[in-house]
Parts: C-alpha cells; sequence; structure tokens
C-alpha cells in the first residue's frame, strides 16, 4: 500500500523551513509516496510544490489557534484518509491538534528552532506520536523544556548538491580590485540571523582588513552600496539563481546567534566556498572547525573578525574549500527523506 502522507506548514514566506517541506514532498513522491501538502494560499511554497506536480491544498492559519482553519483541516483529513499528519511548525503543529481531536491519525511535528517550547503540556503531549528535531541541539533544547528524550527522534535537514552554472564575479560587477576579498552573507537579513552583528565585527578589523574586505548581502532588500559600520558591502537583495552568487564569494560569514542547523553552511560547503560562523546551536554539527571552515564562540566579535583575518590568505581558503564537498554531502535531501521515512515507519508500526 502506498504511504499517504499529509503536510502542515504555515509559512508564508520562503525560507529554509519551506524549502525542506518542498524538498521531503518531492522526494517522498520520486520513491513511490503520495503526499499532499496544506499550506497558506498564496504562498511560495504551494505556488513551487503546485509546478513540481505535487498536490496541494490550502488553508489561511492566521493564528495557533485558528478553529475556522482546523476546521478545514480536519475535513481534508476526512476526505484524503492519510495514513500519517506531517506538521513542519508550530502553527501548524496547533492546528492540526484541533484538527485531529477525535480522530486517530498518528501526528509527527518537526522542530526547527532551538527556542524554549510554550504551551509544553497542551502541545507536546501524547497525542503527537513523533517529534522530529533537525539537530541534535534542538533536540536537546526540548529536552530541557521538559520533552522526554524517547520520543524525539533526529533527522538532520539536506539539501540537493548546489549547482553554480554561472557564478557572479562580484569583483567586475562592483568593480571592487582583484585583490579584495569577498565575504558573503546570505539569508533573510533579520536579527537573529545576526545582520545586526555586522557592524560590530567591523569594528574588530585591522585597517588592513578592512581596506581589503567587501560583504555581499544576498537575501532581503536591493539597496546597493551600503555601509555596516566601519565595512564597505553591497546589499544585492534577492538573488533568484542564489547558488551563482554564493558561488562568487570568497568566503561566507554567518553571524547569526540562533540557528536550528543553518542550511545555506551545506549550500557553502558544497559549492567550496568556507564559512566562518558563530558556533550555536546546530551550527557545530554542520562545520568541522578548521576542516572545512571556522567557528567562533557566540557573539565573540573580535574572534569573529580574527577568523576572517585568518582566511585573507588565500592558501587557507583553498584548504577549507577543499573538504566542503565532501562534507556537505553528508546532508543530503536522500539522507534527510529516509530519515522522516524511518520515524513514519516507527509510527506506524508502534
Amino acid at each position: 500500500m502506498t504511504l499517504r502522507s499529509l503536510h502542515i506548514d504555515a509559512g508564508r514566506s520562503w525560507r529554509g523551513g519551506q524549502r525542506q517541506v518542498f524538498l521531503l514532498a518531492t522526494a517522498l513522491r520520486a520513491h513511490g509516496r503520495e503526499p499532499l501538502v496544506v499550506g497558506v494560499g498564496g504562498s511560495p511554497l504551494l505556488d513551487r510544490l503546485q509546478g513540481a506536480g505535487i498536490a496541494t491544498a490550502s488553508v489561511p492559519m492566521r493564528s495557533d489557534w485558528d478553529l475556522r482553519s482546523a476546521k478545514r483541516l480536519r475535513s481534508i483529513v476526512r476526505a484524503w484518509h492519510p495514513d500519517i499528519l506531517h506538521a513542519h511548525d508550530a502553527r501548524a503543529h496547533a492546528i492540526s491538534l484541533i484538527a485531529l481531536a477525535g480522530d486517530d491519525t498518528p501526528l509527527v511535528v518537526t522542530r526547527r528552532v532551538t527556542f524554549p517550547l510554550k504551551s509544553v503540556r497542551v502541545k507536546y503531549g501524547l497525542r503527537v506520536a513523533r517529534f522530529i528535531a533537525i539537530s541534535n541541539a534542538v533536540k536537546n533544547a526540548m529536552i530541557r523544556s521538559g520533552i522526554d528524550a524517547q520520543r524525539i527522534d533526529v533527522v538532520h535537514s539536506g539539501v540537493p548538491t548546489p549547482v553554480a552554472t554561472a557564478p557572479r564575479d562580484w569583483r567586475k560587477e562592483l568593480g571592487w580590485s582583484r585583490e579584495t576579498v569577498i565575504a558573503g552573507v546570505v539569508g533573510a537579513m533579520t536579527a537573529e540571523k545576526g545582520t545586526d552583528t555586522l557592524r560590530h565585527i567591523g569594528g574588530w578589523l585591522s585597517e588592513d582588513a578592512l581596506g581589503r574586505t567587501r560583504v555581499v548581502l544576498l537575501g532581503g532588500e536591493s539597496r546597493g552600496p551600503i555601509k555596516l559600520g566601519p565595512i564597505r558591502a553591497h546589499q544585492a537583495g534577492f538573488v533568484s539563481e542564489v547558488h551563482n552568487g554564493m558561488a562568487g564569494l570568497d568566503l561566507l560569514w554567518h553571524p547569526a546567534r540562533e540557528e536550528g542547523l543553518g542550511t545555506v553552511l551545506i549550500d557553502a560547503l558544497g559549492l567550496g566556498v568556507p564559512p566562518v560562523a558563530f558556533d550555536v546551536g546546530g551550527v557545530g554539527e554542520i562545520i568541522e572547525n578548521g576542516v572545512n571552515g571556522l567557528l567562533v564562540s557566540s557573539d565573540d566579535f573580535r574572534a569573529f573578525a580574527a577568523a576572517h583575518e585568518s582566511l585573507l590568505d588565500a592558501g587557507a581558503r583553498r584548504r577549507l574549500a577543499s573538504d566542503g564537498p565532501r562534507r556537505a554531502a553528508q546532508f543530503s535531501v536522500e539522507a534527510m527523506t529516509e530519515g522522516v521515512e524511518r520515524v513514519y515507519q516507527q509510527v506506524l508500526t508502534a
């Protein structure tokens, strides 16, 4: 019998969590499974899934305890009869609990962040058959909040092998000298991703490093040339061919203060772009310090600047870059999908 899995994601934008739902659903279909993804109407996730031929349905999901959305989801469950229901974020988790009242469909919940849990007694009770944590760091945060470790499986996020068909030549595009070392920050330009710390890092760079360093911001709004404290930077904004943009970098800066795992780090490693990152959350589960990237203690801006300066030398960058693809290959979509399917089978045979 073909396994039917119903996936719920409440994201309205395209971020790491939505990318993982897309990759999982398409991989399950390739494995001969039958996934149906419920999301917010008009969201990038549903648009991309529909383009890939994956079955979708829309539910507004305006709040965690949205009764109308729960009623709509309940009708989908009753009409479609899934073998398993998989909620991929906190809002989807809450709505699924309401929708499944009186229904025995097994519920699996993925947790992607290391923040302390809320409503533990209500949301994290025995109605959830299994929890999937995307890193050991996320699992440990759940345990600290009172969840039994035996109910949690770690399945690291996975990404396809990144391909850069036409790497961007940022030096040529922006008129920077060939001696310039280009560090990139990729993803959502938000405080939790550490963009507010870039000025502090710049304050610890030497005059020589500041003269040789430029930063490209890939994500958020396009603003062109900007200053980040003493650092000269260019805010390119959203780039549709992000791997081409990343491949034109010498280094990836990842100054996030909270991180469940950090799939952009896997992409960078796969492209041979060595990362410098704060050792927070699951970041240390991806980067092997001194082997394929550099890790520094959280909020140690001086150490971050020093790590960057140690990679102004092209030979040092090449040494780390050479091991990146090997490490990235360990976080494949296939490995992630197999891990999730093992959890499903564990739940269905319990």
